[in-house]
């Protein structure tokens, strides 16, 4: 992950900005967060969805490789919410 850069979509840095994460903390969920779903039939790229904890604070990150051009594209951001996932946040409740 290190070599690669990070993009981030205009609707991923709106999401940040509302949600008040940092790219900081992006980049360290990205870098030590757990893959917790993949979306392979993704377009233009196959993406997924990553769980990390940056200082305390839950974050989900949905990520595709766009590895021709070796980045990191950003689709979205946020805190999970405890109503839609159990509770270590890695599975959704039906």
């Amino acid at each position: 992950m290190s070599s690669e850069k990070i993009t981030y979509r205009i609707h991923a840095v709106q999401r940040m900005f509302e949600r008040k994460i940092t790219a900081e903390e992006v980049r360290y969920v990205l870098e030590t967060g757990e893959v917790i779903e993949d979306y392979a039939e993704d377009s233009p790229y196959p993406s997924r969805l990553i769980l990390g904890c940056y200082k305390g604070r839950l974050i989900h990150v949905v990520a595709a490789n766009n590895f021709i051009d070796e980045e990191i594209v950003v689709i979205t951001v946020y805190e999970p919410d405890p109503s839609e996932w159990d509770l270590d946040c890695k599975k959704r409740i039906s």
